[in-house]
């Protein structure tokens, strides 16, 4: 899979839930069970993927061959801790910060 435009939907139901499908088949080709877990999808964005495009958080080849093999690609929220590494440490001592 060299480029496929996509469309990215995020989920009502849990924060930094993202839906990626085909833009030409948009949530129609979706099976019924995707959308009673994700939600109501709120449209997002629309993309042309292709193996050099970077994403965020997850490797656009993975996103390619689901699209290819599932007709989707769900991204999961980040782990809780892992939102907690990006917040920098207190300092060591709280009684200088005022």
């Amino acid at each position: 899979m060299t480029m496929m435009n996509v469309s990215v939907f995020k989920s009502p139901k849990k924060n930094e839930l993202y839906l990626y499908v085909p833009q030409e088949d948009g949530l129609e080709k979706l099976p019924k069970e995707i959308l009673v877990i994700f939600g109501e999808p709120a449209h997002v964005l629309d993309v042309e993927l292709n193996p050099e495009k970077k994403l965020a958080r997850v490797k656009t080849s993975e996103v390619l061959a689901a699209l290819s093999s599932r007709g989707y690609f769900m991204q999961m929220p980040p782990h809780e801790m892992e939102k907690f590494s990006d917040i920098t440490p207190p300092p060591e001592r709280l009684d200088n910060i005022f």
